[in-house]
């Protein structure tokens, strides 16, 4: 497979400051919810997170120089309980199927250990803005449970935005029924202007790198009272019990 996509999210990286503002922040805070250890970064892209913390593995689906390994989310080459810590960056709403993601998750992580994820989140502001301005589909009516093997030759960029909403904001007690050993510890609601000022890894962006920081102290003053109509983003912590 070409590694044409992450190179071109790290040229973008590379050359948009805006970018490195906004997702330094997220960056911190997935690291800040980990538990000291061994951590794998799946759909590492750009590489990033290891400038945050040590022990990273850093993997994705394709090969990149500055990433550790190649790993499919739906088979992980890891041993039972051989993790602390499994991150994932704008990454579930692309696995096809993500109950097979977490049984994974759930072998390969040591009682303790921790799923940390940062996604796109549904809100009544935000889905209009990624159903229409944005390249990826909305498919509400989707079963983000369902049981059934993946599709052979399925592109890995293929997604669905409401994946995590429908998980984790739609129906959290369906989750916990599937995986009662998974403890959902944190499901926060964030980014109400930033990211979509920003632009993420498009070209163009309405705000200046400068205004990121004093707009994230801002956003996290309003994010409970204005989360649930207009935040981007969805912060979720799970636990292996």
């Amino acid at each position: 497979m070409s590694t044409s996509h992450l190179l071109n999210y790290r040229d973008i990286w590379q050359r948009k400051p805006v970018l490195r503002a906004l997702y330094g922040d997220y960056h911190r805070r997935m690291a800040a919810a980990c538990r000291p250890g061994r951590t794998l970064e799946i759909g590492g892209g750009a590489g990033h997170l290891k400038e945050l913390r040590d022990e990273v593995l850093s993997s994705d689906i394709q090969p990149a120089p500055w990433l550790d390994l190649v790993a499919d989310a739906q088979s992980l080459p890891f041993a039972d309980a051989s993790l602390d810590n499994i991150v994932l960056l704008d990454v579930l709403h692309h696995i096809e199927r993500p109950r097979r993601f977490f049984e994974e998750a759930r072998r390969c992580l040591r009682p303790g250990g921790r799923i940390v994820l940062l996604e796109p989140a549904m809100t009544p502001l935000s889905i209009l803005v990624y159903r229409f301005a944005h390249p990826e589909p909305v498919d509400m009516a989707a079963d983000p449970l369902a049981n059934a093997p993946p599709t052979p030759g399925r592109d890995p960029y293929d997604a669905n935005q409401a994946i995590p909403t429908l998980l984790f904001r739609r129906a959290p007690e369906r989750f916990a029924r599937a995986f009662p050993d998974l403890a959902l510890r944190r499901n926060r609601l964030l980014s109400l202007f930033a990211f979509p000022l920003s632009g993420g890894f498009r070209t163009w962006s309405i705000i200046p790198a400068a205004l990121v920081r004093p707009l994230l102290v801002l956003e996290t003053a309003l994010a409970p009272l204005l989360g649930p109509l207009m935040a981007f983003r969805l912060l979720v912590v799970i636990e292996r019990r």
